[in-house]
């Protein structure tokens, strides 16, 4: 851009100086034709004022006369003060004159206008000094005369007569000398006047000839430009045509320019698009909300302020999907790559070039190779789950999970009539899928997590949304597909290395035995605001249950990672202990049961329970928080306690968020004691963290614990010292 307007000074550089020169000359003749007119104003104010003096000295002769004539009259008399006044008004004016124009300098006239005389030549001098020498001798007389010629005590009649005399001889010599110095300036001036229209009129001579010459050359250079822009126009047109992207200038209203590549229409598929404003195009074919950022991604663009590399980061139509104009996703939909820079005119910004290529098959290219690397990412997450966990844990999760999408798709197929069963419906799905997620997240199996943390969502947007109908839950069924289909591979995929290697079974056990993470956990809590809860409403036929052989001692390191993985995600530290994990056989029957309560009261002590560390650090506890879980069969009951020293439970803040969210007025929240509010908090959908993550917020992981003691008829106790403690009693039936 520097070096185009660079090129386009030297053109223009010969044109900008022949105006330039033009303009001079133009310039010195006005000037010099102020000058001159000046002058010739000061030379006849200086004829002007020469006349003047003559007239004056003849005025002063006449008025000596007439006092000579009337001596003896009153001098009070109005006619002797009149001529008093005039005689020595006009001796004044001589006077000052004669000095002004010997000496070239400032004379004011009688109405009181000052003017500057020009320095007479030494002809002019002459005459002037002759004048002045015969009014030197007459003057002082004049005045010595009117020194007492209005004091009738004195005797001014010989002073008035050598003062008449005096003028007698000297008038003619001012006026001959006076005269003499009129013919010369006015001479002078006529001479002058003479070379002024001569120089007049050879400077306008030449700056016609001059301006001829111009017009010529500019022609003729005007002609040759023309011919180099039709050449470039022309080239310009032939790369338009055959260049493959698009390209075209817009301006600040998003209008597109007059030229633009003849590849464009095709790229964007419209027949015209000179001229048209670029927003409109893109109407109906991109989001709103990408339209709208496409605005004021321009505006930044011509903000002067705003770096062009820092905003280009910022670009909405950066590989954007370009919808055909009838708004269906056929074969004239496109992914189009819009590139912008910015056009300068000196330093300002003139212009936005703009260049778009249809990138459709690199698109896809990439979401195939990216699809693949998805797929290849999940089968080596999946392989180092079978290889570093215990067998019989990827067994009961495959078997949960074919369980839970089964209940699932049973709860699909049940139409619901009524929006009370709608919502069951709902609920019923939003904590299998939640149950689900959470077995997976335990095992780390982010693929598993991901496409149930999606199902969530969607999950989350019906729970909202007020009156639900059946078609709410037809994307479900998509989300259930992909989790049978990864459920698969992974069961597909502990085949074939079972096969590959029969002990692998038997040496991954042995390998994945942890070493017990034992704490102290007969420390005394003090327990507070205890709540009891009981399922007996419900009426469960119990079997009796023979317990496992063998003792799940697998079990405490594989909570304990899951802890320390939500942690980490959380930015909290955590310590899980326990003295009964190692020994515990739990029931076949509750197996399942005790796991999806154990994740949930862990994902919940971390997530809701344990402070930060800086938060634990400031009210006096050490940055690791503490978790203790532990099992026992005691008689006729399976016992799961967990309790952490985090925050206890804040029933201000479920009163808050009840009021919040609307479900209660201040009123009615007020009034509920902590029975109460413990059964809001383990209703579905309600949290009280703020926003919603894969670890929690949703809403679900109490209502699965509710859910799971209430179908085994069990009883769920809760004690919790605000800022001190929580701790959770599930109490279950062996049989």
């Amino acid at each position: 851009m520097a070096t185009t307007h660079n090129v386009d000074n030297k053109r223009y550089q010969g044109l900008i100086i022949s105006i330039a020169l033009f303009l001079s000359l133009i310039g010195a003749l006005l000037a010099f034709t102020f000058y001159t007119s000046s002058l010739l104003e000061r030379n006849t104010i200086l004829i002007d004022q020469t006349n003047q003096v003559a007239n004056s000295a003849q005025a002063v002769i006449k008025d000596l006369f007439d006092l000579d004539n009337s001596y003896g009259e009153d001098t009070n008399s109005p006619h002797m003060q009149r001529v008093f006044e005039r005689l020595e008004r006009n001796t004044s004016l001589i006077t000052d004159s004669i000095a002004a124009i010997g000496q070239g300098g400032t004379i004011t006239d009688v109405d009181g206008n000052s003017y500057n005389l020009p320095k007479v030549d030494s002809v002019a001098q002459a005459e002037i000094t002759a004048a002045n020498e015969q009014w030197q001798l007459l003057e002082p007389k004049i005045q010595a005369y009117l020194k007492d010629a209005d004091n009738i005590m004195v005797d001014s009649a010989d002073e008035l007569t050598q003062a008449v005399e005096q003028a007698k001889t000297s008038s003619l010599l001012i006026n001959d000398s006076l005269d003499q110095l009129t013919d010369d300036v006015f001479t002078s001036a006529e001479n002058q006047a003479n070379t002024i229209r001569l120089i007049q009129v050879l400077g306008v001579v030449a700056i016609f000839s001059y301006f001829l010459i111009f017009v010529f050359f500019f022609v003729r250079r005007l002609r040759d430009t023309d011919a180099e822009a039709l050449a470039a126009r022309r080239e310009t047109q032939e790369i338009m045509q055959t260049v493959n992207t698009g390209l075209f200038l817009l301006d600040k209203d998003l209008n597109i320019g007059q030229q633009h590549s003849q590849a464009l229409n095709s790229i964007i598929g419209a027949d015209s698009l000179a001229g048209e404003n670029f927003a409109n195009v893109l109407r109906g074919r991109i989001s709103d909300k990408d339209l709208t950022t496409t605005r004021q991604f321009v505006e930044q663009l011509y903000n002067p302020r705003v770096k062009e590399k820092l905003v280009n980061d910022l670009n909405p139509l950066h590989k954007v999907l370009l919808h055909n104009t009838s708004g269906e996703h056929g074969s004239d939909s496109r992914f189009l790559d819009f590139r912008f820079s910015r056009v300068y005119e000196d330093k300002d910004i003139a212009r936005i070039l703009v260049n778009v290529n249809d990138v459709s098959d690199a698109v896809y290219l990439e979401q195939r190779l990216e699809k693949e690397r998805s797929q290849n990412d999940m089968q080596i997450e999946m392989l180092t789950t079978i290889l570093n966990v215990n067998p019989k844990i990827i067994n009961e999760f495959i078997a949960n999970t074919k369980s839970h999408i089964e209940k699932i798709n049973n709860v699909l197929k049940n139409p619901g009539s009524t929006q009370y069963e709608l919502e069951v419906k709902l609920n019923s799905i939003y904590r299998e899928m939640h149950s689900l997620k959470g077995e997976a997240s335990a095992l780390k199996l982010h693929s598993f997590t991901k496409i149930a943390s999606e199902a969530e969502d969607q999950l989350n947007v019906l729970q909202n949304q007020g009156k639900l109908s059946g078609n709410d839950f037809l994307p479900l069924a998509v989300h259930l597909d992909d989790l049978l289909s990864l459920s698969n591979t992974i069961e597909k995929l502990g085949e074939r290395i079972n096969r590959s290697s029969p002990a692998s079974a038997a040496n991954s056990s042995a390998a994945t035995t942890p070493n017990s993470v034992v704490a102290d956990s007969s420390t005394p809590v003090a327990e507070t605001q205890a709540t009891n809860f009981s399922m007996n409403d419900l009426e469960v036929e119990g079997n009796n249950i023979d317990l496992e052989e063998e003792s799940d001692n697998h079990l405490l390191a594989y909570y304990h990672d899951f802890a320390q993985d939500i942690a980490a995600r959380q930015g909290k530290q955590v310590q899980l202990d326990s003295t009964t994990l190692g020994q515990v056989r739990i029931p076949e029957r509750l197996r399942n049961t005790v796991k999806e309560i154990s994740i949930q009261l862990l994902r919940n002590a971390v997530v809701h329970g344990i402070e930060t560390p800086d938060i634990r650090q400031s009210v006096g506890k050490p940055a690791v928080g503490t978790i203790g879980l532990e099992m026992q069969s005691s008689g006729q009951d399976f016992v799961v306690t967990l309790q952490d020293d985090g925050q206890g439970i804040d029933y201000d803040s479920i009163r808050e968020k009840l009021v919040k969210e609307g479900r209660f007025d201040v009123q009615e929240a007020s009034q509920l004691d902590h029975s109460g509010l413990l059964k809001q908090l383990f209703s579905s959908g309600f949290s009280t963290k703020e926003n919603a993550d894969e670890d929690g917020g949703r809403g679900v992981g109490l209502d699965i614990i509710k859910a799971q003691v209430k179908e085994y008829d069990g009883k769920l106790n809760i004690n919790s010292e605000y800022g001190k403690m929580t701790r959770f009693v599930i109490t279950l039936p062996n049989a």
